[in-house]
């Protein structure tokens, strides 16, 4: 095929664009993009198979850049390719509102697959699209119809390659020999305080063989494009493993500044933008100019790829007729819809039910929704048997060589890889096929915040199964009982945090975590047994905060989640015969879909006229917006039997109780007293 000088005219206009937007803009790197403008050029016009007019075709390849200051690159491609990025949308990068963000952002942006930014996420959400591909592969690929078989590329950079969330996810992506996975490493030895050699002088290519990936170095990733090509499919190969491209390149390529630090993330100057224009036979006194030759060239590749597209859907009207069922379930699974009538396995239970940990109550879940929700995948990082996520005949996703289960296994082993599972359920959720869940502490969810922030800004649809939430795990003492955790995640714009009290509430988190399409949720479940209470419901527990004992003329309001919510029922009979006050309890399992019932409700739930207490045991935290007083956990915990530990920081009957009647008698000469809930202005949902 060979390359000519509309490849390098194509190059060189990708790499001014950058340097127009960023100065424009007056923010951002136009170093990493001038610099990878001729891989990028390659993989794009050479080697990625992808329809601009629709970028949700499902057997696209997928191409993430973890790093994503460099996203003017990304954006140059887009609109070269033909995708909805408009060059008024280029010259608008990094403003208000803009399609061009300052980091590429899936929701926004056509064409931009995964949400990256963070270092070392980008490259370990890929990891997660290559287990979605083989996994979607091995159920809908039958003999001759070869449905899905694309590959995913990524670009990194030394950022990337520092972060431990990307080795993480490459040990994993090793040992699960992820040959549809094709790393492209940005080696051009500049980090933002300099050269590397102050802090980066590693073996990568030792580490990644190591790991169980197949390297490639090319040393003149400036000029290079059959070299890089070459390498490329020398990678398309590999079957069995991962592939990683080392690529020397030089920063900020042609720039006066190149090949240093202060090209990396501040615009080129005036004058330095004018000579690389007028090397490059561009005219210096324009700018935003993309060469019809550029254009004609990128169409062509999109019209290849519309008829790749095409020629995909006319197998697929061919497999729809031998595989019906198969085909169907495709679709729905594109369109995010869940199987009709799936909501019917949910377990409920009544008050004569026997006490059960939350974290069982998930597991039964599982096990009785599993087989009517085929997409759901699951998973935990090294602590199946403490966080009961495997359904009993679950198979294990494994390479089939190694003999412990195959491609279309739904149960991952994440190893204790917290940052990389969060990271990498990113990944697969952005894939289509997979609705993903996985399992592990809730202490222990914070290795995973910076995955976590990321699935609620992308708006994806993962499932935290969080086991052991609270002072009630007991022995294992303060490092692991959480007490910030929750406050933290509640605090996350777009995250639900639920904490189930009873097996109704479980199955209620469950029904709106998996209805939530653009959602992601954290299940906080319970070590210790919990009793099923008197008016739960799957109905009310939906709505966020329902009423679990009503007194018209109580004294207070007792507000609970998870393992306290049954104290707190405990506690109205102790202070009715001790102290001979009335009290109603409120049972608010998630404070986000709460706060998105209108407020008639919100009200009947929380009225005026009466004080309010919260109970529980976490940092006291967010719980003013709905209660006067609050008890909970502004200390760490402390190692016991967990009956003790409780005991110890007065979450009892008594304690609770003690707490009831300062409340009461503080508030009892306030007139008129207003519920949290009426505010001068509500909050906005």
């Amino acid at each position: 095929m060979g390359y000519s000088d509309v490849d390098t005219l194509a190059i060189n206009t990708i790499r001014i664009l950058a340097a127009d937007a960023t100065f424009k803009s007056n923010s951002g790197h136009p170093g990493a993009p001038m610099g990878m403008a001729p891989v990028a050029h390659v993989l794009f016009n050479k080697i990625m198979n992808y329809n601009p007019k629709n970028s949700k075709w499902v057997n696209r390849d997928r191409f993430v850049l973890s790093n994503g200051h460099a996203c003017m690159l990304q954006y140059a491609l887009l609109h070269l390719c033909g995708y909805k990025v408009s060059m008024d949308d280029i010259k608008s990068f990094r403003t208000v509102d803009s399609v061009c963000p300052g980091h590429p952002e899936a929701h926004d942006t056509d064409g931009i697959e995964v949400t990256t930014g963070p270092l070392g996420q980008g490259f370990s959400n890929a990891v997660g699209l290559a287990i979605a591909q083989h996994h979607a592969a091995a159920e809908f690929n039958k003999p001759g119809f070869e449905v899905i078989n694309n590959y995913t590329y990524t670009f990194l950079g030394d950022g990337c390659m520092q972060e431990g969330v990307a080795s993480e996810a490459a040990s994993l992506a090793g040992h699960l020999q992820l040959g549809n996975l094709i790393a492209i490493y940005d080696d051009n030895h500049i980090s933002i305080d300099g050269d590397t050699n102050c802090s980066f002088t590693e073996d990568v290519i030792k580490r990644f063989e190591a790991y169980g990936w197949h390297c490639e170095t090319i040393t003149d990733g400036d000029d290079g494009l059959q070299n890089i090509e070459d390498a490329i499919k020398k990678c398309q190969a590999v079957k069995d493993k991962p592939s990683m491209i080392k690529l020397r390149t030089i920063i900020g390529f042609g720039s006066k500044l190149e090949g240093t630090h202060s090209v990396h993330g501040s615009p080129l100057k005036a004058d330095d933008i004018k000579q690389l224009k007028t090397k490059w036979g561009f005219d210096p006194e324009k700018s935003f100019i993309v060469p019809q030759d550029v254009y004609d060239l990128y169409n062509k590749k999109g019209a290849e790829g519309a008829a790749l597209e095409k020629e995909w859907e006319q197998m697929l009207t061919k497999y729809t007729e031998s595989h019906k069922s198969e085909a169907a379930d495709l679709k729905r699974r594109l369109a995010g819809d869940l199987p009709e009538g799936w909501e019917k396995n949910l377990p409920v239970y009544s008050p004569s039910d026997s006490a059960v940990a939350s974290r069982k109550l998930s597991e039964i879940v599982l096990q009785k929704i599993h087989a009517a929700i085929p997409e759901l995948v699951g998973g935990s990082a090294d602590l199946t048997g403490s966080n009961l996520t495997r359904w009993k005949e679950a198979v294990d996703f494994q390479p089939p060589s190694l003999g412990i289960g195959d491609w279309s296994g739904r149960y991952i082993r994440y190893g204790v890889r917290e940052h990389a599972m969060g990271a990498i359920m990113n990944g697969l959720a952005a894939y289509g096929t997979v609705l993903p869940y996985a399992g592990t502490f809730l202490n222990f969810v914070s290795y995973a915040a910076g995955a976590i922030r990321l699935s609620a800004l992308s708006q994806v649809r993962v499932i935290w199964v969080a086991t052991h939430d609270s002072i009630g795990l007991g022995e294992d003492g303060p490092t692991h009982q959480p007490i910030e955790t929750l406050a933290h995640f509640r605090a996350l714009p777009n995250c639900m945090v639920w904490r189930p009290a009873d097996g109704n509430e479980t199955s209620a988190a469950y029904y709106v975590a998996l209805t939530s399409k653009h959602t992601p949720s954290v299940l906080a479940l319970s070590r210790q047994n919990l009793p099923q209470l008197e008016n739960s419901t799957i109905a009310h527990a939906i709505k966020g905060g329902y009423v679990v004992h009503e007194n018209e003329k109580a004294d207070i309001t007792l507000v609970s989640t998870g393992s306290e919510v049954g104290i707190c029922v405990d506690a109205v009979k102790y202070l009715k015969e001790k102290h001979n006050l009335a009290a109603r309890v409120v049972s608010m399992p998630c404070f986000e879909v709460f706060d998105a019932q209108d407020k008639a409700y919100r009200l009947s739930i929380l009225p005026d006229g009466i004080p309010s207490l919260s109970v529980e045991v976490m940092s006291t935290m967010g719980w003013e917006r709905y209660t006067h007083e609050q008890f909970g956990l502004n200390r760490f915990g402390a190692s016991g039997p967990y009956l003790d530990v409780y005991k110890k920081f007065e979450f009892t009957p008594e304690g609770i109780s003690k707490r009831a009647v300062a409340t009461v008698d503080f508030w009892k000469d306030v007139p008129n007293i207003r519920s949290p809930i009426n505010r001068a202005f509500q909050q906005l949902i």
